[in-house]
């Protein structure tokens, strides 16, 4: 099989290489799928920098969703067939034209799917869901501020949050996503690049404090946020994004001290609190967690009540051109590459 590697950290241009690899055998408890279309998040941006630690040393298969049907299936999966069309987290792996997934991962989906919206479901739709369903347990008029929310993640974040009647602010970084956030329903969108966020949230929400914070930038975002919170308000912090343009050592240290520093007793004398995320992660060591997360994400758009934007289609011969749109902040939505 063909599959793109990570053969040098840097520029996208420089970075990745099709060469021809093994084709993986399910074990007992995994799928194989051929792959239709994997999708692009900023963690790919970060494994491509060398700044993910969690990614396989070089040369790397990338990749952490994919789309595609069912090639071979392990004895102990009986919940898809040979031929089914599915989604599917995988860990690491998914840059190739057959990828594995552990069973409990792996979902089949309408073929009314695009490719786009597929990886959409499987990566972005179900940390949103999680985040807001799960971890933040949002509830009708609570107020929340979205940061990058015309990503991928943060389109998915609004339609949650406004499915669950919440108050919601949503950043961004151009007029053209201003309008984007306009069009899915934030009420107070942001630029902040023309203004500070937290004088913008504070001009409307006064004293009282926010209910909740998606923060997949961190830095000194996160002390805004902070200060940012009511009582019982918490940031949940999904990213450092601010990381890709640290510059060297020195810059990522930089990055790191803007966070702050905080203690216990902070938390406890304000009611506030800070969640930090890692999906991966929580896939790995709780997959019916995320089993349950991908149902309903599925769910949900097939009844309409979340409908995922795709904000680029690529083939995979231009998948140094998809890594260097999403690296650019330019995009909306969800980055998908075709084979």
């Amino acid at each position: 099989m063909n599959a793109a590697y990570l053969i040098k950290y840097g520029n996208a241009e420089k970075a990745f290489e099709i060469r021809e690899a093994d084709k993986p055998r399910p074990n007992a408890n995994q799928v194989l799928i051929k792959v239709e279309a994997f999708g692009l998040n900023f963690a790919d941006v970060m494994a491509r920098l060398g700044l993910y630690k969690a990614a396989p040393p070089l040369p790397a298969i990338l990749g952490y969703d994919v789309v595609g049907e069912i090639e071979a299936i392990g004895t102990n999966v009986n919940h898809v067939k040979l031929g089914d069309r599915v989604i599917a987290l995988t860990k690491f792996g998914g840059y190739a034209e057959f990828a594995l997934a552990d069973k409990e991962v792996v979902y089949k989906i309408p073929n009314s799917f695009s490719a786009g919206v597929a990886v959409a479901l499987a990566t972005q739709y179900s940390t949103a869901y999680f985040l807001s369903h799960h971890m933040a347990n949002l509830q009708e008029n609570d107020t929340v501020l979205i940061h990058a929310a015309a990503g991928g993640v943060g389109t998915a974040l609004v339609q949650m949050a406004l499915h669950k009647k919440c108050i919601v602010f949503g950043t961004c970084g151009s007029e053209e996503k201003v309008a984007y956030l306009n069009k899915n329903g934030v009420h107070y969108p942001i630029n902040y690049r023309k203004n500070d966020f937290e004088e913008a949230v504070r001009k409307v929400i006064g004293k009282k404090g926010l209910d909740a914070v998606f923060d997949p930038v961190g830095g000194k975002s996160v002390k805004k946020d902070y200060r940012l919170l009511g009582a019982g308000g918490r940031v949940f912090s999904f990213g450092v994004s601010s990381m890709n343009q640290a510059k060297n050592i020195f810059g990522k240290i930089r990055v790191l001290w803007q966070f702050g520093l905080y203690h216990p007793l902070q938390f406890l004398s304000g009611s506030k609190g800070m969640i930090g995320i890692n999906m991966l992660k929580v896939a790995e060591e709780n997959p019916e967690k995320i089993a349950k997360v991908m149902q309903e994400v599925i769910r949900l758009t097939e009844e309409g009540i979340l409908t995922p934007y795709v904000g680029g289609e690529f083939q995979v011969e231009q998948l140094a051109e998809a890594h260097a749109f999403l690296e650019s902040r330019k995009s909306m939505g969800k980055i998908v590459v075709k084979w």
